[in-house]
Formats: C-alpha cells, structure tokens, sequence
C-alpha cells in the first residue's frame, strides 16, 4: 500500500512504501472485528464463566459437526450404493491403493513447504489457545460431548 504525499513546492510526487506483513502483525482481524479493546478473555471473565462459555460453545459446534458428518456420509454411501448397484461404479482397489500412496508421498514432501499464511495462522490459533487456555479447554471438553451425544 503506498500512501500518496504531495509537496506544495514540488513538483515531483512521493509515496511512502508500507510493509503488510508489518502492518498485518500490528493490526491482528479480531481487533477490527471486536475493538481494540478486545484483549484475552482471560482478563474479563471469571475461570467458571470462560468453562461454561467455551464447554456451550463446545458442545454446539460438536453437535452440528457429527449430525451434519452423518447425514453427508449417509448420502454419499446411499448414492454410491445406488451407482454400484446399477453398474455405474466398479472399483479398481490396487489402482486406489497405488494412487493413495503416491499421494501421501507427494503431501510428505509439500508438508515441509507450507505457505506462509498457514504458519502463520497455526501461529496465531497457538497464541490464542495459550492466552485463553481456559475458555479453549472448556471448548474442547464440550466438543467431545457434543460428538458423544
């Protein structure tokens, strides 16, 4: 981003050249989201309202995720059923096995060359489960059970 400066005396135009990794560092998306006052939830709430905030939260998202996991996979399995039963589909198990191998080795090798946004997110999600450790056990907690129930 470059910021357009003029000079009254001269003719010739200046721009100041910004850094966005820098300014991306200092100006993180949840403080545009939420203010700057927006700190740990740590330094707001008491332990017991971090666990029952973050074990609803929890519990919620693992919910949805199992009741919406077994409605996609009963879908798939129902519409393969129906295709292999009408002869649309007929599997060629060592080509799948040959293919599924090549795969993992070709993610092997591009695992150590991940994007820097990707190091960077995982960097940021760590920060923030180390300043809320609290509000993200609880999650977690509640998490399972809701997979559970």
């Amino acid at each position: 981003m470059a910021e357009r400066r003029e000079d009254p005396e001269s003719d010739d135009e200046s721009f100041e050249v910004m850094d966005l990794t820098d300014y991306a560092r200092r100006h993180q998306w949840w403080s545009r989201v939420f203010g700057n006052n927006s700190g740990p939830i740590a330094e707001k709430y008491s332990v017991a309202t971090q666990i029952m905030m973050g074990g609803v939260t929890g519990w919620c998202a693992g919910y949805l995720f199992q009741r919406v996991g077994k409605i996609a996979a009963t879908a798939v399995g129902f519409f393969v059923k129906i295709a292999n039963h009408s002869g649309y589909v007929q599997v060629d198990w060592k080509k799948v096995e040959k293919d599924v191998n090549k795969a993992k080795k070709r993610l092997k090798k591009r695992a150590d060359k991940a994007a820097p946004e990707i190091n960077t997110f995982i960097e940021e999600s760590t920060e923030f489960v180390k300043r809320n450790i609290v509000l993200s056990s609880g999650f977690v907690g509640g998490f399972l059970l809701g997979l559970a129930s």
